[in-house]
């Protein structure tokens, strides 16, 4: 099995994510906001590039969210903040979501047989169910405006971690690109102090200037929740298969 890990978007190809699993990660904050409105009972989340298809989507009932520059889109509903995503609000409901990054990234990855949206907080979860699906997989990191971020690198690996410690003698078998065993190596290192790294970052440094410091602390919780978003017919939807942390 191949473990490709992709520094930013623009490092994909779509045709080489054919027949393939792909890993979009977005720590902070696109995929850690996807994975908690779905913890909280959203239906259904619609992930778009623009703005426009965004609004072009709307239906009366529906939850327009997404940023732009780490700040709410004007006219919508919620920004991209994890925090934001509580029972109460998105509980049954729908959502279309729009991001400078994370959302493109999972746009970018249609041709994928599989397509799974990971953070911190769901990593050991992913890493289950991308072995069980036993086909190649590509971690895309969506980076920042197609520059990389460490935060998405230090998720790729841990979830790569992850994979060699479930596969165990099998990890054997795993062939991995440099990037990903860089990734590796870094996540092993200062996995013991993740949040420290995270504010460090610059993403972290910027949402911190911005006042969404308490987004980090909560981006930053490693296997906080169990559920995968995967995407189904065009919308993330929660997994069916059960995962144990």
């Amino acid at each position: 099995m191949e473990i490709t890990v992709l520094p930013s978007v623009n490092e994909a190809r779509a045709d080489e994510l054919i027949n393939k699993t792909v890993i979009v990660i977005d720590v902070l904050r696109a995929t850690s906001t996807i994975l908690t409105a779905l913890a909280h009972g959203c239906k259904a989340i619609y992930p778009v590039e623009t703005v426009l298809q965004a609004k072009q989507l709307y239906q009366p009932g529906f939850i327009l969210g997404g940023e732009r520059a780490c700040k709410k889109i004007p006219g919508f509903d919620l920004g991209n903040s994890p925090l934001e995503y509580t029972e109460d609000v998105i509980a049954g409901k729908t959502l279309i979501m729009t991001t400078t990054n994370g959302t493109r990234a999972i746009q970018k990855a249609n041709k994928a047989s599989t397509i799974i949206a990971a953070s911190l907080l769901n990593g050991k979860a992913c890493a289950e169910e991308a072995l069980s699906l036993k086909k190649d997989i590509v971690i895309l990191c969506s980076g920042t405006q197609d520059v990389f971020a460490l935060e998405d690198g230090l998720c790729a690996g841990q979830l790569i971690d992850e994979m060699l410690k479930l596969a165990g003698n099998g990890s054997a078998g795993f062939i991995m690109n440099d990037f990903g065993l860089s990734m590796l190596h870094a996540f092993r290192h200062v996995q013991s102090g993740i949040l420290e790294a995270l504010l460090q970052c610059a993403n972290g440094k910027r949402l911190s200037k911005l006042g969404f410091i308490e987004d980090i602390h909560y981006c930053a919780q490693r296997d906080a929740l169990s559920l995968v978003p995967v995407v189904r017919e065009g919308k993330l939807v929660a997994s069916s298969v059960s995962h144990h942390i």
